[in-house]
């Protein structure tokens, strides 16, 4: 195709902008705090013979606030991560990680797919602290439609994103339970997502793998990418279920992740 031709095709197609508004008091993961700290060190003033003035500031945020893409070095089974890479000062170094850094996740531009659990079940979101099953993520699959490919980019809404204003009850939003992880595990993506702070709920112990068993199952065994505080209601109040993913990491080497703007793009 020519260039011409792409361009002309891309702007006849929607664009779906899946990130949050970045600022200080945002939802965050408490072990994440304080998130996001933005203040101005320059300010715009008068000054006695100058016309033009200028304003800038400082950014202060961690690499895991917003909606952020998780690097494979981000999680670890008995200091084992992705790939039977062991944890050793030589890899996790004061400077951060010489291997599975956030730098080595390419610009991502790949089949993505919508499994609105929500919609799925008939509410507008689901209860707070709801674990969402293999069989919720087949319901969903089902009412919609969908067909889930190896390497696609599967997003999950619970239907929290519209809760993302409330930092506190935000934190409880539903979460993916270690069954629904290894379901989409199963179907090989190349990255999942969700519409929640931490893709797992918080707070829920699996007796096997303990505190957040999703990101173990996706991230540790599988090599599958997280995409956490995904805004999924624009494109969920559409008729999108399929579409163009689109994510670029900041190339941080050595960072366990990174703050992305992803969009979808969908054909009209």
């Amino acid at each position: 195709m020519a260039v011409h031709d792409l361009v002309t095709a891309l702007s006849s197609a929607t664009l779906f902008d899946l990130e949050h508004d970045r600022y200080t008091g945002a939802a965050i993961y408490p072990g994440h705090w304080p998130g996001f700290v933005y203040t101005l060190h320059r300010h715009h003033e008068t000054v006695e013979g100058q016309h033009r003035t200028s304003a800038s500031g400082t950014i202060m945020m961690a690499e895991h606030s917003g909606t952020h893409i998780d690097a494979l070095c981000h999680q670890a089974l008995d200091m084992e991560m992705f790939g039977g890479i062991r944890v050793t000062p030589s890899v996790q170094t004061p400077r951060g990680f010489t291997q599975l850094g956030v730098e080595t996740i390419a610009p991502i531009m790949r089949r993505g797919v919508l499994l609105d659990v929500a919609r799925a079940r008939g509410v507008d979101f689901l209860e707070a602290g709801y674990l969402v099953t293999a069989e919720d993520l087949q319901a969903a699959v089902d009412v919609h439609g969908v067909v889930i490919e190896e390497g696609d980019c599967i997003l999950v809404r619970t239907g929290w994103g519209q809760n993302f204003e409330d930092a506190e009850a935000y934190l409880d939003a539903a979460g993916i339970s270690a069954e629904g992880a290894q379901w989409l595990a199963d179907h090989k993506p190349f990255l999942c997502g969700a519409d929640n702070v931490a893709f797992d709920y918080p707070d829920n112990v699996d007796i096997e793998l303990g505190l957040l068993p999703s990101h173990t199952i996706l991230i540790v065994r599988n090599g599958i990418y997280i995409v956490e505080n995904l805004n999924l209601e624009e494109l969920a109040h559409s008729a999108h279920k399929e579409f163009l993913f689109l994510c670029m990491p900041l190339k941080l080497r050595g960072v366990t992740g990174s703050p992305v703007r992803p969009v979808a793009i969908a054909q009209n």
